[in-house]
């Protein structure tokens, strides 16, 4: 297992997060309930090889968290404070801990709106805010580039979605997807960044999915002619 099969969510561990969070059988439930978030995710057995399927788990995000605090020496939280968030101008801001101290990787950052934007922005401008080099080019490319299908045309890179425009469109929106609709997603052919704030956890009434997410920004999209674009 490589950092790239953490990163893909193609690890091959055994893990259900299908299930709604209210579900005790949901590993991420179970996971979160447990006092040490590492051990839990990495005693999970394996149900195949890495890197042959996608399979969503947020307890291989956590691992990515343990690993950089051991190969780096640093709180990713104070890494990101100094070498991301200051130099975008971010300054409000709160992420959670895991029991054990460690930072709460698979989703417990929480932002405003256009703090979101901003992460993802920087992105769009290829790593580089008012001029200086925050992300590494390379690392934006290799992100943003689809390493494997998730289905109905969706593909994931590192840590983002790609979604398809439409059913038989070859372009692709790319975005996050936080927990209860929490999504900026940036269309790459109209030069636009929206971001969602759909804060949508109550059983039976599921978040604005990405699909219907893309599908309504596209129908109010205009072209230059006055024409909706096709999807």
């Amino acid at each position: 297992m490589t950092i790239r099969h953490l990163l893909t969510m193609t690890s091959g561990l055994d893990w259900d997060e299908d299930l709604p969070y209210a579900d005790p059988r949901n590993d991420s439930s179970r996971m979160e309930a447990s006092f040490d978030w590492v051990r839990y995710a990495i005693d999970r057995p394996m149900a195949q090889e890495p890197g042959q399927a996608f399979k969503y788990s947020s307890g291989v995000t956590q691992l990515l968290s343990h690993i950089f605090r051991t190969a780096t020496g640093h709180d990713i939280e104070e890494y990101a404070q100094r070498h991301l968030f200051t130099p975008l101008g971010i300054d409000r801001y709160f992420w959670k801990r895991a029991p054990t101290g460690l930072v709460d990787t698979e989703g417990g950052l929480y932002l405003t709106p256009r703090d979101l934007a901003k992460i993802a922005y920087l992105f769009v401008k290829n790593g580089i805010w008012d001029g200086q080099p925050i992300v590494q080019p390379d690392w934006v490319k290799q992100s943003l580039a689809p390493s494997v299908a998730v289905g109905d045309g969706v593909q994931y890179g590192f840590k983002w979605w790609l979604h398809p425009y439409g059913t038989g469109d070859k372009r692709l929106a790319w975005g996050g997807s936080g927990f209860g609709g929490q999504r900026p997603i940036f269309f790459p052919d109209y030069d636009l960044l929206v971001v969602f704030t759909g804060w949508n956890i109550l059983p039976n009434t599921p978040s604005l999915a990405p699909r219907i997410a893309i599908e309504r920004i596209l129908d109010a999209v205009v072209d230059r002619r006055g024409a909706v674009p096709k999807r």
